[in-house]
Parts: C-alpha cells; sequence; structure tokens
C-alpha cells in the first residue's frame, strides 16, 4: 500500500473515520501489510499531532500492537471474500450495512433527480415602445424584400425587439440587413401593434391591358338595375323582392363593340350605405345614374361623395328621359349646383341622356365608358401573386364559406393558400357569376371562391401564400390583433368620469331601455347593412343592442341565445323557418321578424322598438271650465267640517275628472294648483263632467275663486316616441 505525504488537516479528517481509541489489550486484523507501507504508515503518524508511535510489527495475516499501549488501527481494508461481497451486493442494489454514514457525508442521503421530459418554454413578446399616439392608429406600408432596419424604422421599434420576434415567428435571419417576406414583415407589424398596408411592385412583371370596373351608383328607384338590364339583355330587376335591389352584383357584360367591361350594381336604398363605398373602393369608373323625372335626391349626393373619397371618375347617366314629365336641363343645373363639373358647362364629366325602357341612348353610354377607360389607360400585371377585393360574402348550406370578388391583379389558381381577412383556407374551386368552374381568374374578373375555414367580410383583400403554415399564423395573427383593436375601442369608448358626475347623470339621464336584438341575413354586406340600420334607430329613450349578428338561416342555437338574452330575432332575405325550429320559438316566447324588403323590416323593427320605449310623461290639459257663480259655506259644524267656497262652473271645452290636478288660472297667470276636493253635478257626486254641462267643484285649500276665473283640468299622458320614414329611405325614432 503506497501511502503520500497530506496535510495535517486532511490526515485527521481521513482517519477520524478510520480510527478508534480502544484498550490496551484490542489487536488490529489485517490482510497483507508490507514492512515498507508500515514504515510510510508510521512516518504519516508522526505528523500528526496527539499520536506518538514507537514500533510497529507487522506480518501477513499477523497482529499487529502499539507498543505505547495508547491506540490501535481497526481496520484498513477488509477481506477479499468481504469486498467480493460488498461489490456484488452494490451490483444488485442492496444496502450495505455499516457503509451508509462512511459513504454519505451529511445524515440524510440525497435524493437522485429524476430525468424529467423537457417543457416548451412559452413565447413571452418583448416590452415594446409605446408613443402617445395609439399604435392601433398607425398604419404602415409593407413590401415583398424589405429589411429589418427598415421595418423597424417604420414600426418605431429597436432592431433588437424586431429580430426577437422575426425569430419566436420561426424565420431565421443572419444580419439586419436581410430582406424579409411581405407575409413575415406583416407578422411583425401585427405583434408590435400597428396596421399595414400591402404594396406589389410591378416591376419585371408581365404587365397588360384590362377591362375596367365600372360601379353603378344612385338613389333607389332611379333605374339603375334596369340600366344594366338593358346593357346585358337580362331581367334581374324583375327578380328583386319589392322591385328594388338589395344586393351587391358583379357580372361582365359584352358590348355591341366587342369589348368587355365589368359592372358592379350597388342598392340605392340609404341602409345599405357601406354597400356603396365598398363599390366606389374597388371601381375605376363611377356611373352616376339621375332619373329625369326625380332630379337630384340624398343618396345621388351620397354617391358623388363617395365617388370623390375614392378619387374615381364620374360618368352621368340621366335615365327615365322618355317619361312626359322629363326634365335632363333641370337635372344638369343641379348637379352644377352640387360641384360637379359637367362637359357642357366646361368640365370634364361626361353626360349622356338614357332610357333603360326603351333602350336608347345605350351605344351613347357604351362610348362614354371605353372613351373614360382609354383614357385612364388600365393595366395589370398576370403573373406573380394574385390580389382581389371581396366584395360580398355568404353560407352556402352545401359549399360552405363562398366569397365574391373582383381580381385586382395576378392570376388566381385552384390549390392556392389564400387569407382574406382573419379567415384562411386552400381554393377548392373559382368560378365566374354564370356558376360555370375555371381554371383561373385574371384581372378585372368577378369570381367566387369556394374553400375558406370561415366567413370573410365584405371589403376583405385576398392574399396568397406559399403553404398552408403561412396561412394559419397570418390567420392566427389577425384575428389576435383585431380583437386587440376591438377592446382597445371599447375601452376608450367607456366614459371616464367621477361617481360625482355618474350620479348627477343618472338623476338627469331619463330612462333608457336596452333592447337586445339577433341579426341573420342571406350575405355578410346585407348583415352589416341592416345591423348599421338597426343601430341608427337609437334614441334617448332606446338602445338597440346586437348581440349577434351572422349569415345563414335561423338555427336553434339562435333560439336558444334569444331566450337566455330575452332578444327578438331578424331575419332578412333568410330561408322561411323549419317547423321545428318555429315550435321552439313558440315555446320559447322569442319574437322573430323575417322579411325580405328593406322598407318593410325597418318599418316593422321601428314600431317594436316604439312598443318596447318607456315614453315620458307630460301634463295636458284635458279640460276647461269658466267660473260664474261662487258659493260660500260658512257656520258648518265640526263634524262636517271648515267653510268652503264652491265655484259654480260650465265646461267649455274637454272633459273634467275629479282624479285630475286642478289649476286656477286669472288673467292667464296661474293663482293656484291643487287637487280636486268635490266634484257634483245637479246635487249628485260624479266623476267625471263633459262638454257644456254646469257643475260645482271645490278645490282643496283654495278660497280665492272669482267670476270669469279659468279652472284648467290637468292629466299626466305618457308619450311614446314616433317612428319617422324619409322619401329615401332613412329611418329615425324621434322622442
Amino acid at each position: 500500500m503506497a501511502w503520500r505525504a497530506v496535510g495535517k488537516k486532511g490526515i485527521h479528517a481521513s482517519l477520524t473515520q478510520a480510527l478508534t481509541v480502544v484498550s490496551k489489550d484490542t489487536l488490529l486484523s489485517t490482510s497483507k501489510c508490507s514492512s515498507k507501507s508500515t514504515k510510510e504508515l508510521s512516518t504519516s503518524f508522526r505528523r500528526l499531532q496527539g499520536f506518538r508511535i514507537s514500533y510497529v510489527i507487522c506480518g501477513a495475516n499477523e497482529d499487529i500492537h502499539f507498543l505505547d499501549n495508547r491506540c490501535l488501527i481497526r481496520s484498513f481494508h477488509a477481506s477479499p471474500v468481504q469486498l467480493a461481497k460488498r461489490k456484488e451486493d452494490a451490483s444488485l442494489g442492496l444496502k450495505i450495512a455499516g457503509r451508509g454514514k462512511a459513504l454519505n457525508k451529511g445524515k440524510f442521503s440525497k435524493r437522485k433527480k429524476e430525468a424529467k421530459p423537457p417543457v416548451e418554454t412559452p413565447y413571452l413578446p418583448p416590452k415594446l415602445k409605446r408613443g402617445a399616439k395609439s399604435s392601433s392608429d398607425k398604419t404602415i406600408e409593407i413590401f415583398e424584400g424589405m429589411t429589418v432596419v427598415e421595418l423597424a424604422k417604420r414600426c418605431g421599434e429597436s432592431i433588437a425587439t424586431v429580430q426577437h420576434i422575426i425569430v419566436n415567428v420561426g424565420e431565421k435571419i443572419d444580419s439586419e440587413f436581410d430582406p424579409l417576406s411581405i407575409d413575415i414583415a406583416e407578422l411583425v407589424a401585427m405583434e408590435i401593434g400597428v396596421n399595414v398596408c400591402r404594396l406589389h411592385s410591378d416591376d419585371g412583371a408581365h404587365v397588360l391591358g384590362r377591362s375596367p370596373v365600372v360601379t353603378v351608383m344612385g338613389h333607389v328607384d332611379h333605374g339603375k338595375t334596369s340600366l344594366l338590364d338593358a346593357l346585358r339583355q337580362t331581367s334581374l330587376a324583375a327578380k328583386e323582392a319589392g322591385g328594388i335591389t338589395q344586393h351587391l352584383g358583379a357580372f361582365i357584360v359584352g358590348m355591341q363593340s366587342g369589348a368587355s367591361i365589368t359592372f358592379l350594381d350597388t342598392p340605392g336604398h340609404a341602409a345599405f350605405s357601406a354597400m356603396r363605398a365598398r363599390g366606389a373602393a374597388v371601381t375605376d369608373i363611377v356611373v352616376l345614374v339621375v332619373a329625369a323625372d326625380d332630379g337630384v335626391m340624398p343618396q345621388t349626393l351620397e354617391a358623388m361623395s363617395h365617388a370623390k373619397a375614392a378619387n374615381v371618375p364620374i360618368v352621368v347617366a340621366i335615365n327615365k328621359c322618355d317619361k312626359p314629365d322629363a326634365n335632363p336641363e333641370r337635372v344638369k343645373v343641379q348637379l352644377a349646383a352640387e360641384g360637379l363639373l359637367l362637359e357642357e358647362m366646361g368640365g370634364d364629366v361626361q353626360v349622356v341622356e338614357v332610357s333603360a325602357v326603351n333602350k336608347v341612348g345605350l351605344d351613347k353610354l357604351e362610348d362614354a365608358l371605353l372613351l373614360q377607360a382609354e383614357l385612364m389607360d388600365l393595366k395589370a400585371r398576370i403573373d406573380g401573386p394574385a390580389q382581389a377585393y371581396v366584395v360580398e360574402a355568404r353560407l352556402d348550406k352545401g359549399r360552405g364559406p363562398l366569397a365574391t370578388a373582383i381580381m385586382k391583379a395576378g392570376t388566381l389558381v385552384c390549390g392556392q393558400h389564400v387569407v382574406v381577412g382573419a379567415e384562411w383556407g386552400r381554393i377548392r374551386s373559382i368560378r365566374d357569376m354564370a356558376r360555370k368552374v375555371i381554371a383561373q381568374a385574371r384581372p378585372a374578373m368577378p369570381v367566387e371562391i369556394e374553400g375558406l375555414k370561415g366567413l370573410p367580410m365584405a371589403g376583405d383583400d385576398i392574399v396568397v401564400v406559399e403553404s398552408e403554415e403561412r396561412a394559419r399564423m397570418l390567420s392566427e395573427g389577425r384575428k389576435k390583433k383585431f380583437e386587440k383593436d376591438r377592446l382597445t375601442k371599447l375601452e376608450e369608448e367607456r366614459p371616464k368620469t367621477s361617481e360625482e358626475e355618474e350620479e348627477e347623470e343618472e338623476e338627469t339621464k331619463p330612462e333608457r331601455v336596452e333592447v337586445p336584438m339577433i341579426v341573420k341575413a342571406d350575405v355578410q354586406g346585407t348583415v352589416q347593412a341592416v345591423t348599421d340600420a338597426v343601430k341608427n334607430l337609437n334614441s334617448s329613450q332606446v338602445f338597440v343592442k346586437v348581440i349577434h349578428a351572422g349569415v345563414g338561416p335561423i338555427s336553434q342555437s339562435d333560439i336558444d341565445m334569444a331566450q337566455a338574452c330575452g332578444a327578438c330575432i331578424v331575419g332578412f332575405n333568410v330561408r322561411d323557418l323549419p317547423s321545428s325550429i318555429a315550435l321552439a320559438a313558440t315555446q320559447a316566447k322569442v319574437k322573430i321578424k323575417l322579411h325580405r324588403v328593406i322598407y318593410h323590416l325597418l318599418e316593422d323593427i321601428g314600431n317594436f322598438i316604439v312598443e318596447k320605449a318607456p315614453g315620458t310623461l307630460e301634463t295636458q290639459v284635458a279640460g276647461e271650465a269658466q267660473v260664474l257663480n261662487i258659493f260660500e259655506l260658512k257656520g258648518r259644524s265640526k263634524a262636517k267640517g271648515d267653510d268652503v267656497k264652491i265655484a259654480g262652473c260650465r265646461v267649455i271645452d274637454g272633459r273634467v275628472t275629479k282624479s285630475s290636478t286642478l289649476r286656477l288660472l286669472r288673467s292667464g297667470e296661474v293663482v293656484f294648483e291643487g287637487s280636486c276636493a268635490s266634484l257634483k253635478r245637479e246635487k249628485q257626486d260624479v266623476e267625471a263632467v263633459g262638454k257644456g254641462n254646469d257643475c260645482g267643484l271645490v278645490i282643496k285649500d283654495c278660497f280665492d275663486f272669482q267670476v270669469g276665473d279659468v279652472i284648467q283640468c290637468l292629466v299626466q299622458v305618457n308619450r311614446k316616441p314616433k317612428f319617422v320614414s324619409s322619401e329615401s329611405g332613412a329611418v329615425r325614432i324621434e322622442c
């Protein structure tokens, strides 16, 4: 056994566990020990303070004695048999007796840590800079290939923050000057909380001329759909419910010259303002239809403002020129007075006089549209990712969510992954407006897309992405941002007043009843139109709250929701209720209002809201009586009461009732006001006296009667608000 010299502290600590002080007769057993190792051990012992060894005798299997009789070594090694047994026990995992304290330094043995599977650390977004302006109001322009530095500068965040977000969305970057795809740029911008506007470059793309997109706008019943029917040689106007257009239609019309024009037909009713705005946003030219016998109307002015806001040229079509009372010159003067510069008056706006019924002037209208399109030199790229604009969306029972869109650029092909607003999907089929399946869609084509996972909103842009994963990421990011913006808007609209101001408002504010409603319609555009029209019926007495709005027929879930909230269900252009749904609504006492014409729908809802309104209490004069004589009763006993003055009157207007409040007027001024103590006619107590009859009445605590005074009978009347509808279709509640 080889020994080496170590410090006193280390040897003392080691030998404390191995040496035991025993009596002088105790012996030391050892297995093998040489004289050389004994001498080394002896030398090591001499270095320890408190130990002294004089002589050691060592031999194989012999006893070792300490001659000074002070201390003795107990054991350094076990025998070979014991050592083999301990190794065997250790390999089997058995506890080795007598080694617990020797192997473990502490009192308790440490447990081995069990290996656990790795846990995915949740993504914590970095802390962003927040300026005084809300990020949700900020919009930045993004494009394909923009660098991290450019994106950080436009978003107003540090480069490190943008790089951190890029890494967490799964994109690998090496430098801050690396180009980013437009989808990743949008994801980063949404994470920061800013709005984006996608810019697409036509550099290096294949650009060709395209057909113009023309939107027909104007006042209700001025002949917009009839004019398009004359151009297409169809009869859509006759198929519309109520004879008015209530949907946004898109179709391609082949002209006599061989050219084709994409037309958008917009409703003229006041409730469909959002549809007209969408039509103006996607169009190249606006055809403003004005009836020659009616002139400029409110929706005509609204259409002009939409076209000016979208910076779109206008072509005026004066329709119904075949009528006897038609006056096109008056229409031109009205349009010029509204700021529309006509060609005849030195402007650049073309004016065409047409008749949809007699098909007069249609060729001139075609020439005017093609001339305007030629001046604009309309072109679009046909290669690269497609861009499209959703003008309408509906839910089909067999095919699922369907989106009607106008192609703006690129080529849309079946099988591509698209993101439409906050929804995504893989295009299953593309159909034209004749419901025929086509393989691809080119610019300026109106198409119907099938294969989306959810129903998009009218007005959303269609974006083509490279993979399903990217489509999911964009969709989830947009949904998250939409919800965040909605909550922020609700927080901003919430009034921030002190408790005292709130108490004062509650005292002065009249009673307001909340009327919950559920809106269901056939397409997304009409859902928005009906929802906006219903919200416009809010008044100081009634607050209309749309708790749910959706596309499709009325279902059992709608009945359950209406029953839980006490809501009324409004269905517009939806199919008739099945017998099971109608029975469930009757049992749940849920009111359902189904209509196919917007006029009837708004009138029915308006009357329903008026019924729910609490009304306001007003004091009205129910009758008047003139004092002709005064009778005074004096010296009455205590049992009969004090002296009284009786006014002998004749009712000159209305009725005088005993339960009403009476007001005494003298020379037009109020002298006294109080309750009626007694009312008699021909010595008989009566409750009311009509016009032309004489009576005697006593006003409580009033003794100042004079001949010629007028006594008014006052009653409290609960006045309900009034539903008002204008000629243009605009509705409101007057309180």
